[in-house]
């Protein structure tokens, strides 16, 4: 299942940042990549199953199926920035996102970075041809510290396509995805920026399983971990005119502002804005 639309597999053959990337450039991350594999010897058996333990495919296994699929899914951990997939390096594999968030998007030949999904923990994504998944000409990015499980074609088939409800679950969740993304391109063609950016955030602040939009201790109010440029590639328009609308939003009550966090104050005022 595509996260995005599919462009030419040629868009990133003469990247526009040239010698100079921005910070989010893949080639830039790939230089800086801090993955730390965790192999068996070095963590035993009660971590490897902690990396897949309230992932909500999982739920309501027995402990024995879960120690199976642990010991076939190698738990890595990358620091906030580091890419975990890119196109210049195709793998079949699964992506079981236990801790963190990760950022799926693509960069398109004039250097503009289109954010497709945000991915939360708790669930999976990757490049797996035998769900229908596919990444296509997508970076994953992860947006924190994040922990995941790696699972191969064959493991995914013998321990996790072989079971029927974590099947059906899969399913679930892939489908969620499409609908999202329908949404999202119907958004882009009927509604204005100031309309899609406050359905971005409605959006944000009401998904009770992202981290993104959980409640501090003794916060009163949803807050979304997002800066101003990751907000803006998700709603598809630039980081100057997202912070033009989010200071009018501001200016009105509907919304505080800190760095990196954005606090919503009125949830329905800016369900209303969203049209």
């Amino acid at each position: 299942m595509p996260y995005c639309l599919a462009e030419g597999n040629s868009a990133l053959a003469a990247p526009a940042w040239g010698a100079a990337p921005p910070p989010w450039a893949p080639g830039r991350r790939e230089e800086t990549r801090r993955m730390i594999d965790h192999h068996d010897g070095e963590t035993g058996g009660t971590d490897r199953t902690w990396c897949i333990s309230e992932v909500d495919i999982f739920r309501d296994l027995p402990e024995r199926e879960m120690d199976a699929i642990a010991a076939a899914a190698p738990m890595k951990t990358y620091a906030a920035g580091d890419i975990l997939h890119a196109p210049a390096q195709p793998s079949e594999v699964l992506f079981i996102l236990k801790r963190g968030r990760v950022r799926i998007f693509r960069v398109s030949a004039d250097g503009r970075a289109l954010t497709c999904a945000i991915i939360s923990s708790g669930t999976i994504f990757g490049e797996m041809a035998l769900l229908g998944q596919r990444m296509y000409d997508n970076f994953a990015e992860a947006l924190d510290d994040v922990t995941v499980c790696v699972m191969s074609r064959a493991d995914v088939r013998k321990l996790l396509l072989s079971d029927a409800r974590i099947a059906a679950r899969i399913t679930e969740i892939l489908g969620r995805r499409l609908a999202d993304l329908e949404q999202r391109l119907s958004d882009s063609v009927f509604k204005s920026v100031p309309q899609r950016i406050a359905t971005t955030l409605t959006t944000l602040a009401t998904r009770t399983d992202a981290p993104a939009s959980r409640l501090r201790p003794g916060a009163r109010h949803p807050q979304i971990a997002l800066t101003h440029e990751q907000l803006a590639a998700l709603a598809g328009t630039s980081r100057e005119t997202t912070t033009k609308v989010l200071r009018e939003f501001a200016a009105h009550g509907l919304l505080r502002l800190a760095r990196g966090r954005i606090t919503v104050l009125e949830p329905a005022r800016l369900l209303d804005e969203a049209g």
